[in-house]
C-alpha cells in the first residue's frame, strides 16, 4: 500500500487514504485496515462490506473536489445522521451495515498546484522561490519546445524578450488556465500583437495576464513574484459541487454525479466503479449487491 502511494504521489495522482480508526461490532472491517480512493472512484484495499465501501467511495470523491480531509462515521441507524453535525465528522446513516458502525478517516492527497515558469532571469527564478515556499510544484525551464504537463494549472512566461510568443501559444493551445508574461506594458503589447500575426484571436488573447501580477506596486523580483501569485490565487478555477453540509469551497475538478439507490435510498457515487444494472435503457446505481438484487427481482416494487 505505501509503495501504491509513492507512485501516486510521484504521478500527481489525487487519491483518498481511508484508514479504519475504529470499528463497533459486528464489523468485518478493523482498526488499521485501509483502501485508497481514486478520483475515478476504483478503490484499492479493503475498509468494510460493498455497503460501507458504497459510502466510503462517496465521501471521499467529495473530499477530492474540496481539497480537505475529515473523519467519516457510518452508523445502520439512519437517525444518527440527523444529529448536531460535529466539526470535522461526517456522520452517514447507511441501513444497509450489517450493525456495527465506523469511523474511517479520510485524507485526501492532492497534487499540490503546477506551475511552468519559463526563462532563467531574476523574476524567474524569484518565481521558483516564493512558489516552493507555497508548498506549490514550481517547475523553470528554458525550452520553448517543452511539453506542458495536462495538469498544469499557470505557465508564466519570464524570459526578457526570449520566445515570449511561442510559449504562450503552446499554453493557450494547451487549454492552461492561467497564462501570464512578466514584462512592461509596452512590451506586452508588442507581445500581443506577434501573437495576432501568427493568428492567435482576440478571445484566446484575452485570457493572457499581461502584464502579470496583482498591481500592488511591486519593484523587486520576489515582489513580483508575490504579485503573480497572488493573482494566480484569485484567479483559481472553482466549480460547484452538490451541497455538502459545512464543505469549504472546492478546488478545480470534475463535477461529481450522486445517484440514488432506489431500493434504500442511499446517495451513490456515480462511477464505473459503482455498482449499477441497466434498467429501462437506463443505468441504475446501488449502494451493495443487495440491493442491486431486490430491486432487479421485483422493480415495480420501487416504482420502476
Amino acid at each position: 500500500m505505501l509503495s501504491r502511494v509513492d507512485g501516486l504521489r510521484t504521478g500527481r495522482t489525487p487519491f483518498v487514504l481511508a484508514t479504519v480508526v475504529r470499528a463497533e461490532r459486528p464489523t468485518s472491517a478493523k482498526p488499521g485496515d485501509c483502501a485508497l480512493v481514486l478520483a475515478d472512484g476504483t478503490i484499492d484495499g479493503f475498509v468494510g462490506g460493498v455497503c460501507a465501501e458504497s459510502t466510503v467511495r462517496l465521501e471521499s470523491l467529495r473530499l477530492l473536489q474540496s481539497g480537505e480531509s475529515g473523519l467519516l462515521r457510518i452508523t445502520p441507524r439512519a437517525g444518527d445522521a440527523d444529529e448536531p453535525a460535529q466539526e470535522g465528522v461526517r456522520t452517514v446513516g447507511n441501513p444497509c451495515l450489517s450493525g456495527g458502525t465506523l469511523e474511517i478517516f479520510l485524507e485526501a492527497m492532492i497534487p499540490p498546484v503546477l506551475v511552468s515558469v519559463y526563462g532563467e532571469a531574476p523574476v524567474a527564478r524569484a518565481l521558483a522561490r516564493v512558489g516552493h515556499s507555497l508548498d506549490w510544484d514550481v517547475r523553470s525551464g528554458v525550452d520553448p519546445s517543452a511539453p506542458i504537463a495536462s495538469d498544469t494549472s499557470a505557465v508564466v512566461v519570464a524570459s526578457h524578450g526570449r520566445d515570449e510568443a511561442t510559449v504562450l501559444r503552446a499554453a493557450l493551445a494547451a487549454g492552461v488556465d492561467y497564462v501570464a508574461l512578466v514584462a512592461s506594458r509596452r512590451r506586452s503589447a508588442g507581445v500581443l500583437d506577434e501573437l495576432a500575426a501568427l493568428g492567435v484571436d482576440e478571445e484566446q488573447r484575452a485570457r493572457i495576464h499581461a502584464p502579470a501580477g496583482l498591481d500592488i506596486g511591486a519593484r523587486t523580483a520576489a515582489e513580483i513574484a508575490l504579485s503573480v501569485f497572488a493573482d494566480i490565487v484569485a484567479h483559481r478555477p472553482r466549480v460547484t459541487l452538490p451541497p455538502v453540509e459545512g464543505a469549504p469551497e472546492p478546488w478545480p475538478s470534475p463535477r461529481l454525479e450522486i445517484a440514488s439507490d432506489p431500493v434504500c435510498g442511499m446517495d451513490v457515487a456515480v462511477t464505473p466503479s459503482s455498482i449499477s444494472a441497466q434498467y429501462g435503457g437506463k443505468a441504475v446505481y446501488f449502494c451493495g449487491t443487495g440491493c442491486r438484487q431486490a430491486f432487479l427481482d421485483d422493480p415495480g416494487r420501487f416504482g420502476r
